[in-house]
Protein backbone atom coordinates (compact mmCIF):
# COMPACT_ATOMS: atom_id res chain seq x y z
CA UNK A 1 0.00 0.00 0.00
CA UNK A 2 1.63 2.83 -0.97
CA UNK A 3 2.07 6.07 1.81
CA UNK A 4 0.55 9.22 -0.30
CA UNK A 5 1.86 11.93 2.33
CA UNK A 6 2.48 12.09 6.14
CA UNK A 7 0.65 14.36 8.84
CA UNK A 8 1.24 14.16 12.68
CA UNK A 9 3.41 10.78 12.01
CA UNK A 10 0.42 9.54 10.64
CA UNK A 11 1.06 7.37 6.78
CA UNK A 12 -1.72 8.70 4.46
CA UNK A 13 -2.41 5.57 1.82
CA UNK A 14 -4.98 5.58 -1.02
CA UNK A 15 -6.31 9.71 -0.73
CA UNK A 16 -7.73 9.70 -4.30
CA UNK A 17 -10.32 6.63 -3.66
CA UNK A 18 -13.68 7.59 -3.63
CA UNK A 19 -15.21 7.48 -0.41
CA UNK A 20 -18.55 5.36 -1.13
CA UNK A 21 -21.02 5.25 -3.62
CA UNK A 22 -22.97 8.69 -3.68
CA UNK A 23 -20.31 10.32 -2.03
CA UNK A 24 -19.40 12.59 -4.44
CA UNK A 25 -16.07 12.83 -2.31
CA UNK A 26 -13.13 11.13 -1.77
CA UNK A 27 -11.10 9.67 0.73
CA UNK A 28 -8.51 12.67 0.73
CA UNK A 29 -11.93 14.80 1.01
CA UNK A 30 -12.56 13.14 4.17
CA UNK A 31 -8.85 13.40 6.04
CA UNK A 32 -8.80 17.00 4.89
CA UNK A 33 -12.44 17.76 6.26
CA UNK A 34 -11.38 16.03 9.55
CA UNK A 35 -8.11 17.62 9.31
CA UNK A 36 -9.92 21.20 9.55
CA UNK A 37 -12.34 20.74 12.01
CA UNK A 38 -10.10 18.76 14.74
CA UNK A 39 -10.19 21.79 16.87
CA UNK A 40 -13.74 21.27 16.65
CA UNK A 41 -14.73 17.83 16.76
CA UNK A 42 -12.17 16.31 18.83
CA UNK A 43 -13.78 18.07 22.20
CA UNK A 44 -16.98 15.96 21.57
CA UNK A 45 -14.87 12.65 21.42
CA UNK A 46 -11.61 13.43 23.62
CA UNK A 47 -12.06 10.35 26.98
CA UNK A 48 -15.35 8.83 25.41
CA UNK A 49 -14.97 5.65 24.18
CA UNK A 50 -15.46 5.97 20.45
CA UNK A 51 -17.47 3.92 18.12
CA UNK A 52 -16.88 4.58 14.50
CA UNK A 53 -18.66 3.34 10.88
CA UNK A 54 -15.86 2.70 8.21
CA UNK A 55 -16.44 2.10 4.64
CA UNK A 56 -14.20 -0.03 2.80
CA UNK A 57 -14.37 0.22 -1.20
CA UNK A 58 -16.90 -2.29 -2.53
CA UNK A 59 -18.07 -3.12 0.98
CA UNK A 60 -21.50 -2.40 3.28
CA UNK A 61 -20.55 0.43 5.60
CA UNK A 62 -19.58 -1.22 9.29
CA UNK A 63 -19.76 0.15 12.80
CA UNK A 64 -16.49 -0.97 14.24
CA UNK A 65 -16.41 -0.42 18.26
CA UNK A 66 -13.37 -3.16 19.30
CA UNK A 67 -10.00 -1.26 17.99
CA UNK A 68 -7.87 -3.88 15.39
CA UNK A 69 -4.98 -5.46 16.65
CA UNK A 70 -2.99 -3.39 13.94
CA UNK A 71 -3.71 -0.24 15.71
CA UNK A 72 -0.62 1.68 16.35
CA UNK A 73 0.81 1.11 20.19
CA UNK A 74 0.28 4.91 20.77
CA UNK A 75 -3.67 4.91 20.40
CA UNK A 76 -5.12 5.09 23.76
CA UNK A 77 -8.03 2.98 24.94
CA UNK A 78 -10.61 1.50 27.70
CA UNK A 79 -11.74 -1.76 28.31
CA UNK A 80 -15.58 -1.67 29.37
CA UNK A 81 -18.08 -5.01 29.32
CA UNK A 82 -20.25 -5.60 26.38
CA UNK A 83 -23.79 -7.02 27.69
CA UNK A 84 -25.29 -7.69 24.20
CA UNK A 85 -21.93 -10.00 23.30
CA UNK A 86 -21.42 -11.14 26.52
CA UNK A 87 -17.18 -9.71 26.09
CA UNK A 88 -14.73 -7.20 26.75
CA UNK A 89 -14.52 -4.37 24.12
CA UNK A 90 -11.52 -2.12 23.87
CA UNK A 91 -12.81 1.20 22.36
CA UNK A 92 -10.71 3.90 21.42
CA UNK A 93 -10.14 7.31 22.79
CA UNK A 94 -9.71 10.13 20.30
CA UNK A 95 -7.67 12.71 22.35
CA UNK A 96 -5.84 14.45 19.27
CA UNK A 97 -5.46 14.93 15.82
CA UNK A 98 -3.08 11.85 15.50
CA UNK A 99 -5.78 9.33 16.68
CA UNK A 100 -8.44 11.67 13.99
CA UNK A 101 -5.87 10.93 11.61
CA UNK A 102 -5.13 7.52 11.86
CA UNK A 103 -9.16 6.86 12.22
CA UNK A 104 -9.53 9.01 8.89
CA UNK A 105 -6.91 6.67 7.18
CA UNK A 106 -8.82 3.50 8.11
CA UNK A 107 -11.72 5.30 6.17
CA UNK A 108 -13.82 6.02 9.58
CA UNK A 109 -16.54 8.16 8.78
CA UNK A 110 -19.05 8.36 11.20
CA UNK A 111 -17.73 9.05 14.76
CA UNK A 112 -20.11 8.33 17.69
CA UNK A 113 -18.96 8.40 20.95
CA UNK A 114 -20.25 7.41 24.36
CA UNK A 115 -22.62 9.26 26.34
CA UNK A 116 -20.13 8.76 29.22
CA UNK A 117 -16.14 9.46 30.26
CA UNK A 118 -13.52 6.42 30.51
CA UNK A 119 -13.06 8.50 33.99
CA UNK A 120 -16.28 8.20 34.83
CA UNK A 121 -18.33 5.22 33.55
CA UNK A 122 -21.04 5.78 35.48
CA UNK A 123 -22.31 8.81 34.42
CA UNK A 124 -23.70 10.30 31.65
CA UNK A 125 -22.49 13.90 30.71
CA UNK A 126 -25.72 14.69 29.12
CA UNK A 127 -29.14 14.02 28.52
CA UNK A 128 -29.92 13.12 24.82
CA UNK A 129 -33.12 13.05 22.39
CA UNK A 130 -32.81 11.70 18.92
CA UNK A 131 -35.97 13.04 17.23
CA UNK A 132 -36.22 10.58 13.96
CA UNK A 133 -39.14 11.79 11.55
CA UNK A 134 -40.76 9.58 9.32
CA UNK A 135 -39.37 8.72 5.74
CA UNK A 136 -39.10 10.76 3.23
CA UNK A 137 -38.13 15.00 3.56
CA UNK A 138 -39.38 15.65 7.17
CA UNK A 139 -36.69 17.59 8.46
CA UNK A 140 -39.59 20.10 8.82
CA UNK A 141 -41.36 17.49 10.92
CA UNK A 142 -38.64 16.75 12.99
CA UNK A 143 -37.83 20.64 13.61
CA UNK A 144 -41.28 21.00 15.28
CA UNK A 145 -40.67 17.75 17.11
CA UNK A 146 -37.58 19.63 18.59
CA UNK A 147 -39.49 22.84 19.57
CA UNK A 148 -41.71 20.68 22.01
CA UNK A 149 -38.44 18.87 23.44
CA UNK A 150 -37.33 22.51 24.24
CA UNK A 151 -40.99 23.86 25.75
CA UNK A 152 -40.76 20.34 27.89
CA UNK A 153 -37.46 20.89 29.02
CA UNK A 154 -38.20 25.00 30.35
CA UNK A 155 -41.12 24.65 31.96
CA UNK A 156 -38.71 22.50 34.72
CA UNK A 157 -36.08 24.86 34.02
CA UNK A 158 -33.52 23.10 31.44
CA UNK A 159 -31.73 24.39 28.21
CA UNK A 160 -30.62 22.52 25.66
CA UNK A 161 -28.93 22.72 22.58
CA UNK A 162 -29.60 21.53 19.13
CA UNK A 163 -27.98 20.30 15.92
CA UNK A 164 -28.89 18.38 12.84
CA UNK A 165 -28.00 14.48 12.98
CA UNK A 166 -26.47 14.52 9.52
CA UNK A 167 -29.30 12.40 8.74
CA UNK A 168 -32.94 13.59 8.51
CA UNK A 169 -33.21 14.17 12.01
CA UNK A 170 -32.04 16.29 14.90
CA UNK A 171 -30.36 15.81 18.48
CA UNK A 172 -30.88 17.64 21.52
CA UNK A 173 -28.91 17.88 24.38
CA UNK A 174 -28.49 18.71 27.63
CA UNK A 175 -25.59 19.46 29.48
CA UNK A 176 -25.44 17.72 32.94
CA UNK A 177 -23.80 18.53 36.40
CA UNK A 178 -21.01 15.54 37.30
CA UNK A 179 -22.37 12.88 39.17
CA UNK A 180 -25.94 12.28 37.71
CA UNK A 181 -26.77 8.20 38.10
CA UNK A 182 -27.38 6.29 35.02
CA UNK A 183 -30.58 5.33 36.21
CA UNK A 184 -31.97 8.53 36.55
CA UNK A 185 -30.58 10.13 33.72
CA UNK A 186 -31.98 7.15 31.26
CA UNK A 187 -35.86 8.29 33.29
CA UNK A 188 -35.35 11.62 33.24
CA UNK A 189 -34.90 11.59 29.13
CA UNK A 190 -38.00 9.05 29.04
CA UNK A 191 -40.05 11.70 31.24
CA UNK A 192 -38.93 14.43 28.79
CA UNK A 193 -40.02 12.48 26.03
CA UNK A 194 -43.37 11.54 27.40
CA UNK A 195 -44.31 15.40 28.09
CA UNK A 196 -42.82 16.42 24.76
CA UNK A 197 -45.56 13.92 23.06
CA UNK A 198 -48.55 15.03 25.53
CA UNK A 199 -47.83 18.65 24.15
CA UNK A 200 -48.59 17.28 20.83
CA UNK A 201 -49.61 13.56 20.48
CA UNK A 202 -50.44 14.67 16.56
CA UNK A 203 -46.76 15.16 15.75
CA UNK A 204 -44.56 13.61 18.01
CA UNK A 205 -45.16 9.96 19.54
CA UNK A 206 -42.99 7.67 21.63
CA UNK A 207 -43.94 4.35 20.31
CA UNK A 208 -40.60 2.12 20.04
CA UNK A 209 -41.82 -0.59 17.41
CA UNK A 210 -42.34 1.53 13.85
CA UNK A 211 -45.13 0.22 12.69
CA UNK A 212 -47.31 1.72 16.07
CA UNK A 213 -45.73 5.18 14.84
CA UNK A 214 -48.19 6.62 12.62
CA UNK A 215 -46.18 8.76 10.58
CA UNK A 216 -45.27 10.78 13.61
CA UNK A 217 -41.64 11.67 14.57
CA UNK A 218 -40.28 9.30 16.90
CA UNK A 219 -39.39 10.83 20.15
CA UNK A 220 -36.13 8.21 20.75
CA UNK A 221 -35.51 8.63 24.49
CA UNK A 222 -33.14 5.23 24.66
CA UNK A 223 -29.50 7.21 23.70
CA UNK A 224 -29.06 6.90 27.64
CA UNK A 225 -26.57 4.10 29.27
CA UNK A 226 -23.74 2.33 26.98
CA UNK A 227 -25.64 4.14 23.85
CA UNK A 228 -24.06 6.01 21.64
CA UNK A 229 -24.90 9.48 19.44
CA UNK A 230 -22.90 10.78 16.07
CA UNK A 231 -20.83 13.81 17.64
CA UNK A 232 -21.28 17.12 16.24
CA UNK A 233 -19.56 17.79 13.30
CA UNK A 234 -19.19 13.84 12.47
CA UNK A 235 -19.96 13.10 8.57
CA UNK A 236 -22.54 10.93 7.80
CA UNK A 237 -22.41 7.89 5.36
CA UNK A 238 -25.24 9.18 3.19
CA UNK A 239 -25.10 11.25 -0.39
CA UNK A 240 -23.28 14.35 -0.33
CA UNK A 241 -22.06 13.47 3.01
CA UNK A 242 -23.66 15.44 4.86
CA UNK A 243 -22.61 16.45 8.67
CA UNK A 244 -24.15 16.94 11.87
CA UNK A 245 -24.10 20.35 12.89
CA UNK A 246 -25.21 22.77 15.61
CA UNK A 247 -27.61 24.77 14.88
CA UNK A 248 -29.18 28.15 17.48
CA UNK A 249 -32.78 27.19 17.91
CA UNK A 250 -34.10 30.42 16.46
CA UNK A 251 -32.43 29.32 13.14
CA UNK A 252 -33.37 25.78 13.19
CA UNK A 253 -36.28 26.18 11.16
CA UNK A 254 -34.36 28.42 8.62
CA UNK A 255 -31.87 25.33 7.66
CA UNK A 256 -31.96 22.01 6.01
CA UNK A 257 -29.48 18.98 6.43
CA UNK A 258 -27.95 19.38 3.27
CA UNK A 259 -26.36 22.82 4.23
CA UNK A 260 -23.78 20.90 6.19
CA UNK A 261 -21.72 18.62 4.31
CA UNK A 262 -17.66 17.80 3.87
CA UNK A 263 -17.16 20.53 1.53
CA UNK A 264 -19.16 23.39 3.27
CA UNK A 265 -18.98 22.62 6.93
CA UNK A 266 -15.32 23.38 7.65
CA UNK A 267 -15.38 26.67 6.19
CA UNK A 268 -18.34 27.68 8.52
CA UNK A 269 -15.99 26.54 11.84
CA UNK A 270 -13.30 28.30 10.40
CA UNK A 271 -13.54 31.18 13.29
CA UNK A 272 -15.80 29.75 16.00
CA UNK A 273 -17.12 26.86 17.54
CA UNK A 274 -20.77 26.81 17.58
CA UNK A 275 -21.43 23.46 19.16
CA UNK A 276 -19.29 24.89 22.12
CA UNK A 277 -20.57 28.62 21.85
CA UNK A 278 -24.44 27.29 22.05
CA UNK A 279 -24.08 24.81 24.94
CA UNK A 280 -25.92 25.92 28.10
CA UNK A 281 -24.38 25.57 31.50
CA UNK A 282 -24.48 21.92 33.21
CA UNK A 283 -27.80 21.56 34.99
CA UNK A 284 -28.71 19.75 37.85
CA UNK A 285 -31.95 17.15 36.77
CA UNK A 286 -35.20 18.30 38.24
CA UNK A 287 -36.32 15.33 40.90
CA UNK A 288 -40.30 15.48 39.59
CA UNK A 289 -38.52 14.51 36.09
CA UNK A 290 -36.60 11.58 37.50
CA UNK A 291 -39.37 10.39 39.53
CA UNK A 292 -41.64 10.79 36.45
CA UNK A 293 -39.25 9.24 34.55
CA UNK A 294 -39.15 5.91 37.07
CA UNK A 295 -42.76 5.26 36.09
CA UNK A 296 -42.25 4.97 32.50
CA UNK A 297 -41.11 1.30 30.96
CA UNK A 298 -38.11 1.33 29.57
CA UNK A 299 -38.92 1.43 25.20
CA UNK A 300 -36.85 -1.04 24.20
CA UNK A 301 -37.79 -3.43 26.79
CA UNK A 302 -41.41 -2.53 26.12
CA UNK A 303 -40.71 -2.96 22.71
CA UNK A 304 -39.83 -6.54 23.56
CA UNK A 305 -42.05 -7.86 25.14
CA UNK A 306 -45.14 -6.44 22.94
CA UNK A 307 -43.03 -7.87 19.82
CA UNK A 308 -43.62 -11.46 21.91
CA UNK A 309 -47.55 -10.62 22.33
CA UNK A 310 -48.02 -10.38 19.48
CA UNK A 311 -46.15 -12.79 17.67
CA UNK A 312 -48.28 -14.91 20.46
CA UNK A 313 -51.70 -13.61 19.12
CA UNK A 314 -50.49 -14.21 15.30
CA UNK A 315 -49.55 -17.84 16.33
CA UNK A 316 -52.55 -18.22 17.60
Amino acid sequence: MTTDETRDGVPLTNLDQPLFDGAGATKRDLVDYLDAVADRILPALRGRPLSVIRVRQGQEPFMQKNVPKYAPDWLRTVTLWAETSRREVSYALCDDRRTLLWFANQRAVEYHPGLVTADRLDSPTHLILDLDPPEGDAFAMAVRAALLVRQALAADGLAGAVKTSGSKGVHVFVPLEPGAAMEDVAAATRAVAARAERLDPALATTAFIREDRGGKVFLDSTRAGGATVAAAYSPRIRPGVPVSFPVAWEELDRVAPGDFTLRTAARLVADADPWAALMPAPQRLPADLVEEGHTIPVARVQAMHEGKRRARARRG
